[in-house]
């Protein structure tokens, strides 16, 4: 298992979405990584479930392709991430390791590309926060952090440090109730800060 190999322990591993959802409950992991195409009960439908209960492992989902509509919806839903399952085995690990440190795993091309294509859906299942608690400064990292910049990024561009980027981005997330980035992405998109093709 490619997982194992790279020293991360692995607890379970289930064949369809009913099986994990019993896993995910009785063995609580740090982070699930789901397919989205998944018998019995699929894999957005199981990630919704897991991501609703308290206190919920992090969750990354797998897809055949990188503007799969369903992946949106799961982000929405609170998921970490998504990767291709065509990934290479470092990427994985690596994005796994990422994951559980409370980070979102946004790759730019794929998650750009992914948002812009499905934030501006009517039939999108929208967040509708409220930026007004939100700084000018604050907006400011928004815009850029819906854009994919990284902490290291998104300092060089405010002439900041990272530090403070971080407590930026640490401020947004708290004010909106968000988990990690990849909501505050969609947040963007959907209250209008940004739009799919604007500078």
């Amino acid at each position: 298992m490619i997982l194992t190999a790279a020293g991360i322990d692995v607890v379970a591993e289930a064949e369809d979405g009913a099986r994990a959802l019993e896993a995910v409950r009785a063995l609580r992991p740090d982070v699930v990584l789901m397919d989205i195409q998944m018998p019995v009960l699929d894999g957005l439908t199981a990630a919704r479930r897991v991501l609703a209960a308290g206190d919920p492992p992090r969750v990354i989902m797998l897809t055949t392709f990188d503007l799969d509509r369903y992946v949106y919806a799961a982000l929405a839903a609170g998921a970490s991430g998504f990767l291709l399952k065509d990934v290479s085995p470092e990427h994985l690990a690596a994005a796994v390791r990422l994951v559980r440190t409370g980070d979102a795993l946004l790759a730019p091309t794929i998650t750009r590309r992914l948002v812009e294509r499905f934030a501006t859906r009517e039939d999108a299942s929208a967040l509708h926060r409220d930026l007004s608690p939100l700084t000018g400064r604050e907006l400011e990292v928004l815009r850029l952090l819906a854009r994919g910049r990284t902490n290291a990024e998104l300092a060089a561009d405010l002439h900041l440090s990272e530090a403070t980027v971080k407590t930026h981005v640490a401020r947004i997330l708290s004010k909106l109730d968000l988990r990690d980035r990849a909501q505050a992405i969609i947040v963007a998109y959907e209250t209008g800060l940004i739009t799919p093709g604007s500078p």
